[in-house]
């Protein structure tokens, strides 16, 4: 009788709209396997196209890695020319098209996508230059060129500059210094701190006016409206969580809940702008140097959040478009330290687990991963997999995007447990040239709670071998 019942609940689920890959018990997969229905046709999913996530440059395959190479030889060999065309085939992604370059003989002009800037330049056979336009100033102001200057002694590569009224950054060099090192990291300082400081000083100098961003991608108003209202949704989510909990008692829960909330704000609604400031804001007042106990840096950035959340729907839109990167702002590490924060992260879960605060311990696993998504420039077959686990834990956010495929349903605890592994196996092929010892293995995941479902993930994310061929 147990196995017909069995049998009946299986044949149910494989003509539901989940079809048979969704599964929560060991004991249901053996059974789908012996009634014949472990092997259905894969689940497709319609991909709107929404970007998420910050830039990451640490997706080059072996191809553009070894254009690097070519252009430090060419460089030692004094082939100047040849040196520059290796090395902004390297900066080049095919996929982003953020990079514009052109060459005849000895001269050529180039152009470097960055966010809300572009980065213009162009070398001869004597030196290279490159500048960005900030903003446009129709009346002198002293705040301003004060801020500029102080900003100046910060400053390795580039320097502020002012033509007529055009506030600007530029970048130089003799063809005769200018090595592939010294190109990267000079044209990355041009590149990122004028995409940083164009919003921050029209942010808070009235007399500036936005310039040279007509490149940039606006959302739909659909795509941006659903943006606001999980921004919103999540933040109230976090804050009454928070405010029910003990502030000493549950002080380093709290603070996992919101540096949490950080980290899955930049990554699923990818601000810019004053919005990400806003978010590196509120990850200082904890990360911050000083002696003051957690539950001020809780009360702190619980009040960063509210103030983020009174933003209107006019001021998030306005931070919520698509542009082409050139140059990560964070940098890569090694996988160790993407281990060692799964790591910390998992074991300090445990007691929520154990004393049934699941959705705390959904919330330390997942900021265990998606801090490195945030602070470091990952591999993105890593940001692949970081996503597989952000559609698992927030199923409602995709389909209101337009995905159509749902991996998990929250209400009844079930998951596509085929699909899930399927795309696993799918990202860790499209990959193997780049990282042939990396080995996910899929029959390790755990689908009868959201809760050991995340542990068993990023378990096997903690021992990934991401040693590069």
């Amino acid at each position: 009788m147990e196995y017909l019942f069995a049998a009946l609940f299986i044949d149910n689920l494989a003509s539901g709209p989940y079809l048979a890959d969704i599964v929560h018990t060991k004991e249901a997969q053996m059974f789908a396997k012996l009634f014949g229905r472990g092997k259905q046709k894969p689940a497709e999913e319609t991909d709107p196209g929404i970007v998420f996530g910050r830039y990451s440059d640490n997706n080059k395959p072996p191809a553009k890695v070894n254009r690097w190479t070519d252009a430090d030889n060419l460089f030692k060999d004094k082939k100047y020319p040849e040196s520059f065309d290796a090395f902004f085939d390297y900066l080049r992604d095919d996929q982003a098209a953020n990079v514009v370059y052109e060459r005849n003989g000895a001269e050529g002009r180039f152009q470097l996508f960055q966010g809300s800037k572009i980065v213009r330049g162009r070398f001869s056979e004597t030196g290279m230059e490159a500048e960005v336009t900030l903003a446009r100033m129709p009346q002198p102001s002293v705040p301003v060129m004060r801020r500029l200057l102080e900003m100046n002694f910060n400053l390795y590569y580039s320097r502020f500059a002012m033509e007529n009224d055009r506030l600007c950054m530029r970048f130089d060099s003799e063809v005769s210094t200018a090595s592939p090192s010294k190109l990267y990291y000079g044209l990355k300082e041009l590149a990122t701190k004028a995409d940083r400081q164009d919003d921050l000083l029209i942010q808070d100098f009235t007399s500036l006016q936005t310039s040279d961003s007509e490149h940039i991608t606006r959302l739909s108003d659909a795509e941006k409206e659903v943006k606001f209202r999980y921004l919103q949704q999540w933040i109230q989510e976090t804050l009454d969580q928070a405010a029910s909990m003990d502030t000493d008692k549950f002080s380093g829960a709290i603070a996992y809940l919101m540096l949490a909330l950080v980290c899955r704000i930049d990554y699923m609604i990818a601000p810019e702008g004053r919005l990400m400031n806003h978010l590196e804001r509120i990850t200082a007042i904890y990360f911050r140097k000083d002696e003051r106990p957690v539950t001020e840096k809780n009360r702190d950035m619980a009040e960063e959040f509210r103030k983020l959340k009174a933003m209107t729907r006019e001021e998030v839109f306005a931070n919520l478009f698509r542009s082409r990167y050139t140059f990560s702002i964070v940098t890569p590490q090694p996988y160790k330290t993407v281990s060692e924060s799964i790591h910390a992260a998992n074991q300090n879960m445990v007691w929520y687990r154990d004393n049934n605060y699941q959705d705390v311990a959904c919330r330390i696993m997942e900021y265990g991963i998606s801090y490195c998504q945030y602070a470091y420039s990952l591999p993105k077959v890593i940001t692949e997999l970081l996503h597989i686990f952000m559609q698992v834990n927030y199923p409602d956010y995709f389909t209101a995007l337009g995905y159509s495929l749902v991996y998990h349903d929250p209400a009844q605890n079930l998951f596509r447990a085929e699909a899930i592994m399927n795309r696993v196996l799918e990202i860790q092929s499209r990959w193997k040239e780049k990282y042939p010892q990396m080995d996910f293995k899929v029959e390790n995941l755990r689908f009868d709670s959201l809760v050991n479902f995340n542990l068993s993930f990023t378990n096997e994310m903690e021992f990934l071998n991401m040693e590069p061929k």
